[in-house]
């Protein structure tokens, strides 16, 4: 690890919901520039601008702040380095391919989309892998000049060298050698004058000081591309960490669409979005997806800044990593009970008054402690304690019916421990069990029995948190009324 601050960035593309492996790579860039006293930025690379969705850059922002993933530059904080979007740097990059193709690294191509598929369709039926046929590559720079002065289309294209081999060092993998020869006269600007991604983001790295380039190992074919580009102008390279691959829960193959279509039927999901709306919690995916291609022990529970103190890139790892939602479960549900009850409270109060619960707090503070360590996600507080801010609860009546009795038998019971509970001093746990207990031996039945019977009549449902404490919370009247209503329902069958 490098004392030297770090500088690092994510720079998604608007063309989607923000996805659990730009989620990673903007936390391993985040943890690497906090435990180096550097930089994180955020970068939006809209420059396909067909494919942009609106609102998906505003998603990213969101996204990164509900995960504590806080940047120090962006598109709407600005910084010393910006813009921050690719399109607001056209002139930037049209600069720079020049300057490419006065150094004779790189050179207008004229052939049009019809002519390159023609190309590429008689490279195929030769096949033959489709490349550029460098048509363009020694046009006299006087000739080139004339025609895009005479309006005539073009792109810029980068002039590979095509004797000799690149070696590109990627931090976790080593030296990657490659033939020049294997690698095409890639397009750097296209012809409406926008960049591709291979020179705009090695452009834009430079340009805003990027130390380390932490991104997916889908880049890897394009690096020695991306190497000579670097090398070209002349400038030193960042240090380049192509992160391991997600693969899909079973393990067997990379994670796909389909996957995760799948995922949220499950009521898991590879967005981040999804994930914050489906009750997981920020501490919760950030452990969980940190320990996907970082090499600590897998069940290690960590808060992000403990992560800061303890990350290092010669820890990452490039075996690929399978998505494990299982461990996302275990990971929120720790998470959850490490909150606080006021923190917890905050959080879930939402929830319910979203889905059209009165909640009070002196209430709410009371529930929280009972129902924490049931929780998986936030949304699980509403089965497990949307009851207590009922004004009455409607149970099935089947559920009233305790095992092994029927419903008369069930009313009886009911009326006897309505009478008990009647008769109580004092509204609490330590006063409602032991009378409890003891009519439980002398009817001479379980404890399952009698107290579910009074679970499913006070709470509506079979499974809640203790008993007991759940019935002090919702308070002694209503409590009475509810077996009341309980025993007219056993009556009634």
């Amino acid at each position: 690890m490098s004392i030297k601050p770090a500088r690092t960035r994510v720079a998604p593309s608007p063309t989607g919901h923000m996805h659990l492996g730009t989620a990673r790579t903007a936390l391993y860039d985040y943890l690497l520039a906090k435990k180096t006293g550097g930089q994180f930025i955020l970068r939006i690379e809209d420059t396909d601008v067909s494919r942009t969705v609106p609102g998906t850059e505003q998603e990213i922002m969101d996204g990164l702040r509900w995960l504590g993933l806080e940047y120090d530059e962006g598109p709407d904080i600005g910084g010393a380095h910006g813009p921050y979007r690719q399109t607001d740097r056209r002139d930037i990059y049209q600069a720079h391919a020049k300057m490419l193709v006065d150094k004779g690294a790189a050179f207008p191509c004229f052939c049009t989309p019809e002519r390159l598929e023609h190309v590429r369709q008689e490279q195929q039926k030769h096949k033959e892998n489709p490349h550029y046929d460098g048509t363009c590559r020694n046009i006299d720079p006087a000739e080139a000049a004339h025609r895009i002065a005479a309006g005539e289309k073009h792109t810029i294209r980068f002039k590979m060298p095509h004797d000799g081999i690149t070696i590109a060092h990627d931090h976790l993998r080593g030296d990657i050698a490659t033939e020049n020869k294997l690698i095409n006269d890639y397009v750097l600007l296209k012809s409406d004058g926008l960049p591709t991604y291979h020179l705009a983001a090695m452009v834009d790295d430079h340009e805003m000081g990027i130390t380390h380039v932490l991104r997916g190992s889908e880049w890897l074919g394009t690096f020695p591309l991306h190497v000579n580009i670097v090398r070209a102008f002349g400038w030193d390279e960042p240090i380049w960490i192509h992160l391991s691959v997600f693969l899909k829960p079973s393990g067997k193959g990379k994670l796909s669409k389909r996957d995760a279509t799948t995922a949220i039927k499950d009521g898991y999901s590879v967005f981040v979005k999804d994930l914050h709306e489906l009750g997981f919690t920020p501490e919760g995916v950030l452990n969980w997806m940190a320990l996907m291609g970082w090499g600590v022990p897998e069940d290690d529970v960590m808060s992000l800044d403990q992560m800061i103190e303890r990350f290092d890139i010669d820890s990452l790892t490039a075996s690929p990593a399978a998505i494990n939602f299982q461990k996302l479960d275990h990971f929120n549900g720790v998470h959850i009970r490490l909150l606080s009850t006021e923190e917890l409270a905050a959080r879930v109060k939402p929830i319910y008054t979203q889905a059209g619960f009165r909640v009070e707090d002196g209430t709410l503070f009371k529930v929280v402690p009972l129902i924490r360590e049931r929780l998986v996600t936030l949304d699980d507080c509403i089965p497990f304690g949307g009851f207590f801010f009922l004004e009455d609860v409607t149970p099935d009546p089947q559920d009233l019916i305790a095992k092994g009795l029927d419903a008369k038998q069930s009313a009886d019971v009911a009326r006897k421990a309505h009478d008990v509970l009647a008769a109580v001093p004092e509204w609490t746990p330590a006063a409602s069990e032991p009378p409890m207990r003891a009519l439980v031996e002398q009817l001479g039945l379980g404890p399952n029995q009698v107290f579910g019977l009074v679970r499913v009549a006070v709470t509506g449902q079979k499974v809640s948190p203790p008993l007991f404490e759940s019935m002090e919370v919702i308070g002694r009247e209503k409590c009475l009324a509810r077996i009341e209503k309980a025993i007219g329902t056993l009556e009634s069958m």
